[in-house]
């Protein structure tokens, strides 16, 4: 029989289809998708439920030319499959291979670089823009699903946009889902307008008689507007300027289709409303969209395992014990209960826990507020999401030194997500933020101590760090001390924090095979940093290696090389812009393994590692 997808290379392709030819590479491409992304991992639900509306993108508009801007990226693809990447897809979020995300230097028809929410409009003005200002002629079209709607930033796009007169189109693929299920007064009017789909069918009518009797426009326009008023009362998008079409069905390709000419025709500001269902053609996703939201390799037949232990689950078990001796405890989460583990934390105190949706700027400055009143907010955050709250950091709860506690989930390396992802700048900025205490716990026991003394025992802010995944080698607590040593090597020291402290155990392993013999210095607080403590752990060592998965801007290591100390090597992720692959090769990559810190000290040693790949790269 044959298979259309294996006809299509470009989307030129596509434009040869008939409807009965569209409807079964629909159903073709959601059978590749799921035998994909059941062997790389990713993220399923969410690009299940775009199928149609990619293809029916393509068909309309061409992304060599025209920019199609993704928000949060992650659903992108259906569009990489049609865009002549299908053959590649084995190498998914693999060292090397495809993007998870969408990313232009893998493809002209990627416009833009996106792993975090509510930014395409932004972007997609700024493109509209350089359009007019440079007198080119092409489509800008943002495509951002309702859970970013919870974002303040997608307000701030959508208000610029709508206020002026540069053409662009919005895509609102509206599946009433986010990563966690969407809150707030956006999910209310969302609701209240999916039930108003007979005013799209009215207002395509009404188009095609008034493109054959313009005379007739200006009389009717009056009666247009009054049905309009009907059928669908203003609602946020036409009161910021937008013309609003829909509700369209997003698994009719043909309706998509249509609506997509008539946005681009309209030539202005249009907000085209797409319903979807996220999961869609995978019962077991259509049922559970958060847990195949992002997946790891997993059973088709089987589904997703599930209860798997790790930091985040520590962390939001170890939140319940405390809440039940505290009850001034509360929790926060910004459309991450189940991946920063809080779920039982909300199951346990639901009027207690705080989702404030995709919005982490809010979160910080809420929890700002909720500790000037005497509450004790915990914000469960990933490293790379609370980049975006910054500025509250400091403004909002530092200045007054308050007790705000975040646990910075997902720190250092993360693996196939990529650059988007990776929590390799949280070092930097929070060791910046003045009163800021942060911890960095190396094992489940650690951690489980560590925010103890975080939420009763420290009274300004505190972050503590931790990585994704499940605890290594290292399973002691040694959370009561500002720096702990591990062996009584005097030939060189490693010094390592968080889950690196299991990497300079291996290497020093490693070293014991070549007759070296080595100690690890663990910091267990790293701001602020007891350099005097650091640095007589490190005392009669001629070398030093400071191992960080981190950038290397604001890293620990600079503070002990400017300490005067000698001998000091630093081995960190540089820039930190650290493409996607498995957590162990990309730690390899950058000579961050117990291998790799090793071999650097080996070579400071004056002792080779025979047999040795001596073509890789770190950032020393």
């Amino acid at each position: 029989m044959d298979n259309i997808l294996d006809r299509i290379n470009s989307p030129m392709d596509l434009r040869e289809l008939n409807d009965e030819e569209i409807d079964k590479l629909a159903q073709e491409i959601r059978r590749f998708l799921l035998d994909k992304v059941s062997k790389t991992g990713g993220h399923l639900a969410s690009n299940l439920g775009a199928v149609e509306l990619t293809i029916a993108l393509h068909r309309v508009f061409d992304t060599e030319k025209d920019r199609v801007v993704f928000d949060v990226g992650h659903q992108s693809y259906v569009h990489k499959m049609l865009t002549g990447r299908k053959d590649d897809f084995d190498t998914l979020r693999r060292f090397g291979g495809l993007s998870g995300f969408s990313k232009p230097s893998e493809s002209i028809h990627d416009a833009f670089v996106a792993g975090h929410a509510s930014n395409s409009v932004s972007v997609a003005l700024g493109m509209a823009k350089a359009r007019s200002l440079k007198n080119e002629n092409y489509s800008v079209i943002a495509v951002i699903g309702d859970g970013a709607l919870t974002g303040g930033l997608s307000y701030e796009g959508l208000s610029n946009a709508g206020a002026g007169e540069d053409p662009i189109i919005v895509i609102l693929n509206d599946n009433e889902m986010s990563i966690s299920p969407n809150v707030g007064g956006i999910s209310l009017m969302l609701s209240r307008l999916r039930v108003r789909s007979g005013y799209l069918r009215f207002k395509r009518n009404y188009r095609r008689v008034m493109k054959h009797i313009p005379w007739l426009y200006t009389f009717m326009h009056k009666i247009k507007e009054a049905i309009k008023g009907l059928f669908l009362p203003d609602n946020t998008f036409t009161q910021m300027g937008f013309y609003y079409l829909g509700p369209v069905d997003g698994h009719d390709e043909r309706q998509v289709e249509d609506a997509l000419i008539m946005a681009k025709e309209l030539n202005c500001p249009v907000l085209l409303h797409v319903k979807t269902v996220k999961g869609m053609g995978y019962p077991l996703a259509e049922e559970d969209p958060s847990a195949y939201h992002g997946v790891a390799p997993f059973d088709l037949e089987k589904g997703v395992e599930k209860g798997k232990t790790g930091y985040s689950n520590i962390f939001g078990d170890e939140l319940c014990v405390l809440a039940r001796e505290n009850e001034n405890i509360v929790g926060i989460t910004a459309a991450m209960c189940y991946g920063t583990g809080l779920r039982p934390f909300y199951k346990e105190f639901p009027e207690r826990l705080y989702d404030v949706g995709i919005a982490e700027g809010h979160a910080v400055s809420m929890a700002a507020g909720l500790a000037k009143q005497g509450c004790i907010p915990v914000f469960g955050v990933y490293s790379s999401f609370l980049q975006r709250a910054y500025d509250m950091l400091i403004h909002d709860v530092s200045l007054q030194s308050l007790h705000v506690v975040l646990g910075v989930d997902r720190a250092g390396i993360v693996g196939a997500d990529g650059e988007t992802h990776h929590g390799v700048f949280d070092v930097s900025f929070l060791r910046s933020v003045p009163y800021m205490t942060v911890l960095c716990p190396s094992s489940y026991a650690e951690l489980r101590s560590m925010l103890d003394l975080a939420v009763n025992r420290i009274e300004t802010p505190v972050a503590i760090r931790y990585p994704r995944g499940s605890e290594g080698r290292y399973t002691s607590n040694s959370a009561g001390r500002m720096v702990s040593v591990f062996g009584e090597g005097e030939e060189a020291a490693i010094i390592a924090y968080g889950d690196m402290v299991n990497q300079a155990l291996e290497a020093t392993d490693v070293l014991h095979e070549h007759g070296i013999d080595a100690r690890v210095v663990k910091i267990n607080v790293i701001n602020p940093l007891d350099i005097n403590a650091v640095l007589d752990a490190c005392r009669n060592c001629p070398v030093v290696v400071v191992a960080e998965d981190v950038c290397a801007a604001g890293c620990v290591g600079k503070d002990i090389l400017v300490s005067g100390r000698e001998g000091v090597h630093l081995i960190n992720l540089g820039s930190g812009i650290v493409p996607h692959g498995s957590v162990n090769e990309l730690l390899h990559s950058y000579k961050l393994d117990g291998s790799g810190i090793a071999e650097v000290i080996l070579k400071e040693l004056g002792v080779e590692k025979d047999g040795e790949d001596k073509t890789g790269s770190a950032d020393l």
